[in-house]
């Protein structure tokens, strides 16, 4: 069943417009993402869906009621939605019981309570609800602030950057544990973000944003491994876009040797396929470049940045152009030193050469 639906949202600031007809939908019990940088309307999409922001065209349906259209915005606090914000919101004057109680409004004394502390056992703060606010960690407080948000079983949870106020471990554990959490309570949830490690780390389904539009709305390994566009090749993960001429249909010829694909190779962004000899930018991920002593290809190391198993290289090619490598961390290299490359990549992401 379809928990909540968009279509054709726009939402404008005068004659800025922030969210350019944006649709997708998302089923009950899944968790999406909206994901990109700065500026790109992700934030102030997650507020339309809120009722916090009016729309100038489309509809946001729940439940398959309008809740939102031209003219029309049922009331937040009618919407049966629960929030998380950036920084928390709790009630400093209140316990961390009477915080998450706060979301169930007039129920039963009894019932409140039970439900009160089956959700501090679930967000893992069992004994902790006489505690204030300021008697909390950072992650404590996160976790107080989505109880609170999942006390009235709302129909969606929306959660606005929740994370960005901790540190980064500690930012990369939470997001895991609060899908956990959301997932036993069968909650459907959409989080905004700028992080990709928060965003593949809790996210069933994301949308890429830039500029008010969904570029692509996909799971996280079709994001990384097929990008819609150049956009979303560049903006999630790392890699490096070489020239290649297509060959054999199946096949790209590059400074690095050939790439060989299963399939037709496809110029991504254009509705034709690619033509043998058609000019082509190539993405190359760091695990598409392999280091290898025996290979006759070689290249310069120009920078390298240890991650402890392994090592991040950046290398120039004979062109001078450069790739990204990532090598186990054994293969220690000396800046401007020679090594041993080659291609093994089992799939080709061509994006045809613009014409200058």
């Amino acid at each position: 069943m379809l928990q909540l639906e968009l279509n054709g949202v726009v939402q404008r600031y005068g004659r800025h417009t922030v969210v350019d007809g944006v649709d997708f939908s998302l089923a009950s019990g899944r968790i999406a993402c909206l994901l990109g940088p700065s500026g790109c309307g992700k934030t102030t999409l997650l507020r339309c869906i809120a009722g916090f922001e009016e729309i100038a065209a489309g509809e946001i349906r729940l439940h398959g009621e309008i809740v939102s259209q031209t003219a029309y915005r049922l009331p937040p606090e009618k919407r049966r939605i629960g929030m998380v914000f950036q920084d928390y919101a709790l009630f400093p004057h209140l316990s961390v019981e009477e915080n998450v109680a706060f979301g169930l409004g007039r129920q039963p004394q009894q019932d409140a309570h039970l439900r009160v502390r089956q959700l501090l056992a679930t967000v893992g703060l069992a004994g902790q609800g006489d505690k204030f606010p300021h008697e909390l960690s950072g992650g404590q407080q996160q976790r107080v602030a989505l109880a609170r948000a999942l006390a009235p079983r709302p129909e969606l949870i929306l959660l606005d950057e929740p994370f960005s106020n901790l540190d980064v471990g500690l930012r990369e554990r939470l997001s895991l544990e609060v899908r956990e959490i959301l997932k036993r309570e069968g909650s459907t949830a959409i989080l905004v973000t700028h992080d990709q490690n928060e965003a593949f780390a809790m996210a069933d389904e994301i949308g890429i944003m830039h500029e008010g539009k969904i570029q692509q709305w996909d799971v996280p390994y079709n994001l990384y491994h097929r990008p819609a566009n150049r956009f979303v090749a560049d903006f999630i993960g790392q890699g490096v876009l070489l020239p290649g001429v297509v060959s054999a249909g199946t096949n790209v010829e590059m400074e690095l040797g050939q790439l060989v694909s299963d399939m037709p190779v496809e110029c991504s962004e254009t509705c034709t396929g690619c033509h043998d000899g058609c000019e082509v930018d190539v993405l190359l991920r760091p695990d598409d470049v392999v280091h290898d002593d025996r290979s006759p290809l070689q290249a310069e190391v120009l920078h390298k940045a240890f991650r402890g198993a392994e090592i991040l290289y950046t290398l120039r090619l004979a062109s001078g152009a450069t790739v990204l490598s990532l090598v186990p961390s054994h293969h220690n290299h000396a800046l401007g030193e020679q090594i041993g490359i080659r291609l093994d990549a089992d799939h080709v992401i061509a994006f045809k050469r613009a014409s200058h």
